[in-house]
């Protein structure tokens, strides 16, 4: 037995749906919490999120990274070692935006 009653909740707009991070913003959310003043390649690949522990996918993270300023590369004693500095910001949910 149909009746006219609408109900509030039909007529409220859809959620919107957030966008998956890319694995630049995931490799900045985990520096964030990365206790060191500096990162190596194999430790982002050992301790790093799931979705960035393979070579190349991390380098592209930490390339964007770099160009956004999150990130510094250094020198390091071995060719095949790459290493970054953190540059830390004083901004609670930092974006790779800012």
């Amino acid at each position: 037995m149909p009746n006219d009653k609408t109900f509030s909740f039909a007529d409220e707009p859809a959620p919107e749906i957030k966008q998956p991070h890319s694995e630049a913003q995931k490799m900045l959310d985990w520096l964030q919490r990365w206790n060191k003043p500096t990162v190596r390649m194999n430790e982002i690949l050992v301790y790093g999120p799931r979705s960035i522990r393979k070579r190349k996918i991390a380098i592209d993270a930490a390339e964007v990274l770099v160009k956004h300023g999150w990130l510094t590369q250094l020198q390091t004693r071995r060719p095949n070692m790459v290493e970054w500095q953190i540059n830390r910001r004083a901004i609670v949910h930092p974006t790779i935006a800012t």
